[in-house]
């Protein structure tokens, strides 16, 4: 598959922000993939992806040197750039980090989740409970990412926020082809008792939950 983003609307390089062009370019590369608007195994090209951000090759190159390092694209030695597809065995090593990783966050976070927060988690699952109802496949793995990003940036952690950032890019377009297949409606349910167990304070019930939720939708794709 060689498409580029041409399916996706044009976008200026004054449109991408502030910052340097390379920057501006990872950035906006980079939540693509991580919101899986990009396909697994999907072919890009430098050409391409410049003509649609309207900035050059150069710092096309260097932001796809940047989410090379962090697993988030593949570079061949023939030049070919693609998103990874990844392995049963890939998919299993990634849910077994994010079950390390995210409980961890969870907890952190639970001192510092007052109701304001719960209420902001409460109507983002309201939210993915209408993207599920109405098969909105678009805006899923955003709104389930925002989610539990909501909850962790109260753990205060930046490090281990950064590193679950970066398995959250190499699982999203996998993430959002899955979607495809099938309705995520078990991630609603999971989100409900990951709230119950912030409202009642109670830590390994928000860690039992959080382990359920982030290793599931990665687990159902190997079943």
């Amino acid at each position: 598959d060689h498409r580029d983003l041409h399916s996706f609307p044009t976008r200026r390089s004054s449109d991408l922000g502030p910052g340097p062009a390379h920057e501006r370019v990872y950035r906006r590369l980079r939540n693509r993939i991580l919101h899986g608007e990009i396909e697994p195994g999907q072919s890009l090209t430098l050409r391409g992806m410049a003509e649609e951000m309207d900035v050059s090759i150069t710092p096309v190159r260097e932001a796809l040197r940047r989410l090379a390092a962090e697993g988030a694209v593949t570079l061949s030695k023939s030049g070919r750039i693609s998103t990874p597809a990844l392995t049963n065995e890939r998919i299993e090593e990634l849910a077994a980090i994010r079950a390390l990783l995210e409980p961890e966050l969870a907890a952190r976070a639970l001192p510092r989740a007052h109701m304001a927060l719960i209420d902001r988690l409460q109507s983002i699952n309201g939210e993915i409970q209408r993207l599920v109802s109405e098969g909105a496949r678009n805006g899923y793995v955003r709104a389930n990412m925002e989610f539990h990003r909501t909850l962790y940036l109260r753990a205060q952690a930046p490090a281990m926020l950064a590193l679950t950032e970066t398995i959250w890019l190499q699982s999203g377009p996998t993430l959002r082809a899955m979607y495809a297949r099938q309705q995520q409606t078990r991630a609603v349910d999971h989100h409900m008792k990951i709230i119950a167990a912030l409202k009642a304070g109670d830590e390994p019930g928000l860690r039992l939950a959080i382990r359920a939720d982030v290793t599931g939708g990665l687990r159902m794709l190997v079943s």
